[in-house]
C-alpha cells in the first residue's frame, strides 16, 4: 500500500518539479522524484511539488541525484549509474556495471550471446569456472578453485563460424586473492591470447526474490552447463556471511561460475551448495565482488610475499630456534 501511495504521489507531482530532480529508489520496485532536501540516519525529506514526503531510510535502496528521466526506465528500477574508477595497472571500466539493465530475454537468446564469456578454470588437483571481466582477459573465479595452485590453465570456447572452438590457455596469473570472501581475479597472459568476450556486472540489490536466475558452468567437468531456476532468497547467512540461495542446480565444477539476472548480468558468484538437498545452491552477491575488485590493490598477490592471503608461513617455535641455534 505504501508502495502505491508514493508511485501514485509522484506520478501526480510531475508536472510541478524542476528538469533536474533526484530519484530515490525504494524497495519492492517502487521510486520517489523530487528535491531531497535533507538525509537524516533514520529518513528522508523530499520535497515531490506540493507537499515533502518523509521515507524511512529502511526502504530506501538508493539515491540517484540529476534528471531521472533516464534512470527511471530500467524494468527493476533505477541504479546508480556511477562510473567505474580508475585503478592502478588497469584502464577505466576494469569491468562493466552499466546503470541502465539490457532487456530481459530468454535464457536461449542469451546462453548463445553470453556463453563465450563463461570459462573452465583448470589445476591439477581440479577444476571449477569462472567469467572474463573484460577482454583484456582478467576474470573471477572462487578462491578455494586455485586454492594451494601453482599450475593454473583456463579453457575458452571460441564462436567461430558458427562452431565452439575450444581453446587452452596456460599462462595465467593471480592478481588478486580474498580467502574470507572466496574471491579470486586471475589474468590470462598468453601471449596468443586473443581479445576476450566479457560479460557485465549487474545488481542483486535491486533482485526480487522469486525471479528467475540461471547459470553456467562446469559442474563435474560437463562443460558449458547451464542450470535454470528462481532466487529463494537474498539474505542467507552462513557462517555470518549473506549469500544469494537459489534453485539452479549447483555442483562441484560449477564453482567461481557466474549466475545471472534475465538481462545476462552476473549477479553473484556460485560457490557452493547443500549435498543433502536439492536446489539449495548459493551465490555470492555481485556487490562483494565489485567491492572486490574496487579495492584489488589491498588484495595484490604476490610470489615473493610468504604473507599473501594465500599462503600463510607458521610461526617460528622455541624447538626450531633451539635447533638453529645449535
Amino acid at each position: 500500500m505504501l508502495r502505491q501511495c508514493l508511485v501514485l504521489s509522484t506520478v501526480a507531482a510531475c508536472g510541478l518539479l524542476p528538469a533536474l530532480a533526484d530519484t530515490i529508489q525504494l524497495k519492492d520496485r517502487a521510486a520517489v522524484t523530487g528535491k531531497l532536501l535533507a538525509e537524516k540516519p533514520d529518513h528522508l525529506a523530499v520535497d515531490i511539488g506540493y507537499t515533502v514526503l518523509v521515507i524511512p531510510r529502511s526502504q530506501v535502496v538508493t539515491i540517484i541525484k540529476g534528471d531521472p528521466t533516464t534512470a527511471s526506465k530500467s524494468p527493476r528500477g533505477p541504479k546508480t549509474a556511477a562510473a567505474t574508477p580508475e585503478l592502478a595497472d588497469s584502464k577505466p571500466g576494469f569491468y562493466s556495471a552499466p546503470g541502465k539493465s539490457p532487456p530481459i530475454r530468454t535464457v536461449l537468446e542469451l546462453v548463445s550471446q553470453i556463453g563465450e564469456a563463461v570459462i573452465q578454470v583448470r589445476t591439477p588437483s581440479g577444476l571449477g569456472s569462472g567469467f572474463f571481466l573484460n577482454d583484456d582477459g582478467y576474470l573471477i573465479t572462487n578462491f578455494h578453485v586455485i586454492e594451494g595452485e601453482t599450475q593454473i590453465s583456463v579453457e575458452v570456447y571460441h564462436q567461430k563460424d558458427g562452431q565452439l572452438d575450444r581453446k587452452t590457455y596456460k599462462q595465467v596469473r593471480i592478481i588478486a586473492l580474498n580467502k574470507f570472501a572466496d574471491l579470486a581475479l586471475l589474468k590470462v597472459e598468453d601471449k596468443d591470447a586473443p581479445r576476450f568476450k566479457s560479460v557485465p556486472l549487474g545488481s542483486a540489490d535491486v533482485l526480487s526474490v522469486g525471479e528467475s536466475v540461471f547459470a553456467i558452468g562446469s559442474p563435474l567437468g560437463l562443460e558449458r552447463t547451464v542450470t535454470e531456476g528462481i532466487l529463494s532468497t537474498k539474505t542467507r547467512e552462513v557462517g555470518g556471511v549473506l549469500y544469494l540461495q537459489t534453485t539452479a542446480q549447483i555442483n562441484p565444477g560449477n564453482s567461481g561460475g557466474p549466475l545471472f539476472n534475465l538481462s545476462g548480468e552476473v549477479i553473484g558468484v556460485t560457490n557452493m551448495k547443500v549435498s543433502a538437498g536439492e536446489g539449495l545452491g548459493f551465490a555470492i552477491p555481485v556487490e562483494s565482488v565489485k567491492f572486490f575488485l574496487d579495492h584489488r590493490d589491498a588484495f595484490a598477490y604476490s610470489n615473493e610475499n610468504p604473507a599473501t592471503p594465500y599462503r600463510y608461513l607458521e610461526p617460528p617455535s622455541h624447538t626450531a630456534k633451539r635447533q638453529s641455534e645449535e
